[in-house]
């Protein structure tokens, strides 16, 4: 038998056999690599080998983000010097919050990929807490970086990184595959400054992929599951159409816009706001965009998925063709003089970073991910400065709008855990902008409680103990929640920031 993620030598605990059980395999070396075949397989050969290394194989630098189950985090290998992107998942929370399948799909589907514009997996393996999987390291960061670190970019360079994006999801839709989670975040940069996609972890192969999907091994096959992230999300999947290829070509011209504006086109103050922004189509194109860069954005953001570039029926054609790629040489590409890195200025000399190994715990499958603030105290990256990489989002549900009030709005949802002595209730808990803090029963649609409110700190403060665990304090009752996305902090800010208002 063949472990999906490789097995580490040695009797595993009771836990490491439960997860192995579902994630194992029957291995076939005669499987070819280039079967295309859209049907599922109970057979397959992995070209990124499974090894018996340990995580002190390696010498662990700096996080490159950090996910509702996993991190990202620079690691080289002792013995070879190479540098990986190695993505670390808490076994754990991918066996409660089921998740197997996620993670076995984004395994399989990571190794039958292989375009120089997609980050490229080199092998995997797993101890009794963490799965492992050793991805390309791009050196030259995320695209996001570059964007805020010039604030917005020329149109030349949003030109280049915007072909080669096209050009990588013209290869992933061709294989049948849609990526869903399209965002500058994700595209990262090579150290000489090309594109390249990352994160597949909500990747959904459609029913002619030609990828071969191993039983129990598959995203959502409902309609419409809501992934993402908020500010790209596209309208159809808000009002919860079948995902299509024009998902992420919504996802691209969000992007665009980005790199030319230095901020997303429905960028608002709650994720309720961004996406009534999205039903609503409500763009705005600042005055400095050219009319071919505001005409492809306009086109790529319709709201019928079909009328996309790249989706019609003239496919990637008439993408390609468009007057903003004039110049582009489609068939070099790769072989182009890229735009040239902005280096972020707080980065160490690569003497330094060579020898950063600082985050380097006893286990790294706990599920937490802190750094000190230099005042004794851990807190979450986010609070650091660096971006927290959230793997799903809530969407706002017309069904939640008999609790509100005319006129009022949604500030900030989640369905969270309300933790009591003997037992852990779900809820949905709401913040208005009244202002108001309720929380419903989800199952039954019941209005449960609501917090009294303050703007007195005092008489209303929010305790944050970790990513995900916060209390809301009152004179008369001490109210404890888990938020399983790591948003607790995002509770304390915005709740802070109605009082200070």
């Amino acid at each position: 038998m063949l472990a999906l993620v490789g097995g580490e030598g040695g009797a595993a605990n009771k836990m490491e056999k439960e997860f192995d059980s579902k994630l194992r395999i029957q291995d076939n070396s005669s499987a070819s690599n280039n079967n295309h075949n859209p049907q599922k397989s109970k057979s397959f050969a992995f070209r990124a080998p499974q090894e018996n290394f340990t995580i002190q194989d390696f010498e662990l630098g700096k996080i490159y983000g950090v996910g509702s189950y996993s991190k990202v985090v620079r690691a080289k290998k002792k013995d070879t010097r190479n540098v990986y992107a190695m993505k670390i998942m808490d076994k754990k929370f991918i066996t409660k919050e089921n998740k197997t399948a996620y993670v076995k799909l984004e395994r399989i589907v990571l190794d039958q990929l292989d375009h120089p514009g997609l980050v490229r997996l080199f092998f995997t393996f797993q101890d009794s807490f963490s799965l492992y999987m050793a991805l390309e390291s791009c050196e030259g960061g995320e695209l996001f970086d570059q964007i805020t670190r010039k604030g917005r970019l020329p149109e030349d360079v949003a030109c280049f990184y915007a072909a080669e994006v096209v050009d990588a999801l013209e290869y992933i839709h061709s294989m049948g595959l849609i990526h869903r989670d399209i965002k500058p975040e994700n595209l990262l940069l090579t150290a000489d400054g090309h594109i390249k996609i990352a994160d597949f972890g909500s990747v959904k192969p459609m029913q002619d992929s030609q990828i071969t999907v191993l039983p129990n091994a598959g995203s959502d096959d409902k309609a419409c599951t809501f992934v993402g992230t908020a500010a790209y999300v596209p309208p159809e999947v808000l009002n919860s159409s079948p995902a299509t290829f024009g998902n992420d070509l919504w996802a691209l011209g969000c992007t665009l816009y980005q790199m030319l504006s230095g901020s997303s086109p429905f960028k608002d103050a709650s994720e309720w706001l961004i996406f009534q922004r999205i039903i609503a189509r409500d763009i705005r194109f600042p005055n400095y965009f050219s009319a071919e860069a505001r005409d492809l954005i306009d086109r790529l953001l319709d709201i019928d998925p079909s009328r996309r570039p790249g989706a019609g029926p003239h496919g990637y054609v008439s993408l390609k063709s468009h007057p903003f790629f004039k110049g582009i040489d489609w068939k070099n590409l790769r072989d182009q003089t890229p735009p040239r890195l902005a280096i972020d200025p707080r980065a160490p000399s690569s003497g330094a970073e060579d020898q950063d190994s600082s985050w380097n715990p006893s286990h790294v499958g706990d599920g937490s991910a802190k750094i000190n603030d230099g005042n004794g105290s851990a807190t979450s990256m986010s609070e650091a400065g660096s971006i927290t990489r959230l793997a799903s989002i809530d969407s706002f549900d017309s069904k939640w709008q008999q609790f509100l009030e005319p006129g009022e709005s949604v500030l900030m949802i989640s369905n969270v855990k309300k933790l009591q002595k003997l037992t852990n209730k779900k809820v949905q808990l709401i913040l208005t902008n009244k202002p108001k803090l309720i929380y419903i029963d989800p199952a039954k649609l019941m209005f449960k409680g609501n917090i009294m409110w303050s703007d007195n700190p005092n008489d209303l403060s929010i305790q944050v103990s970790s990513p995900s665990h916060f209390k809301v304090c009152t004179p008369k009752k001490v109210m404890s929640f888990e938020d399983a996305k790591q948003r607790a902090q995002q509770w304390k800010r915005a709740i802070e920031a109605l009082q200070n208002r």
